[in-house]
């Protein structure tokens, strides 16, 4: 029994001990991840301010290759962007992220290509091949700016229709409270002459009840000499009663 309970408790422990290592390693996988999110945040951020300077500060096929790497990776980064946050609540974005991943594959292709063209010593040949590679950088910038477009459009159009149904929906609830004031209004009103009629009615039936024993006691007292009479065939029908009254107390007989 001692044996068991020491094998017990030990696998317990390696259970516990397994866990910690487990929650461990992905406590370091998880910061590493931050980090390498933040060298590479640091290192884009450098290299786009780095694109900027030559864009503007250098002239001729340098400052060329920097606007192309600049315009290019604003359009993709921007575009990414925008389609990530879309598909959190549109779920039919996933196939435009399908697309524009395709896209990025050429993207990337250019821009390296951009950047090994940076160090080419030959300027002439770069020149020459200036035009090709604006048309690139233009049908690439050009396609990730549709996808984007796109996106914000059904955004948008989403958000108007839901404003629109929501302004709808208000208009028939602010008017059925109106009607359900008047109407309240008129159920009472309603209830009252119910009520007051209920009461007269009650009241005639009981009158005319009060005459009917009074008839009948006199005829009882008229027939007493020659001895007793017939019970009455007919008996009075009693007072209605309503949901709302209370009950009658029953007659005590002695």
């Amino acid at each position: 029994m001692e044996a068991a309970l020491i094998i017990f408790a030990l696998m317990v422990l390696f259970a516990f001990l397994g866990l910690g290592v487990y929650a461990t390693v992905k406590v370091v996988k998880a910061a590493k991840r931050g980090v390498d999110r933040t060298i590479t945040q640091a290192r884009r951020t450098v290299e786009d301010t780095t694109l900027r300077a030559r864009s503007l500060g250098q002239v001729g096929v340098a400052g060329a290759l920097a606007q192309l790497r600049l315009d290019l990776r604003m359009s993709m980064r921007a575009t990414q962007q925008a389609l990530s946050d879309g598909v959190r609540s549109d779920a039919s974005l996933k196939e435009s992220i399908g697309l524009f991943r395709r896209l990025s594959e050429h993207g990337q292709e250019l821009d390296a290509e951009l950047k090994r063209l940076e160090q080419e010593p030959d300027r002439r040949r770069i020149a020459e091949s200036l035009p090709d590679l604006r048309e690139r950088t233009a049908k690439i910038t050009q396609a990730a700016d549709s996808l984007r477009w796109a996106a914000r459009d059904r955004a948008r159009r989403f958000a108007a229709d839901d404003l629109s149904t929501l302004s709808e929906q208000i208009e028939v609830e602010s008017g059925a409270l109106r009607d359900w004031s008047r109407e309240s209004v008129d159920d009472l009103t309603a209830a009252a002459a119910a009520w007051d009629a209920a009461q007269a009615q009650g009241a005639a039936q009981g009158a005319a009840q009060g005459a009917a024993q009074a008839q009948a006691a006199h005829g009882r007292g008229a027939g007493a000499g020659s001895g007793p009479g017939p019970a009455a065939l007919n008996r009075a029908a009693p007072a209605p009663q309503y949901p709302w009254q209370k009950a009658r107390r029953p007659e005590s007989t002695t």
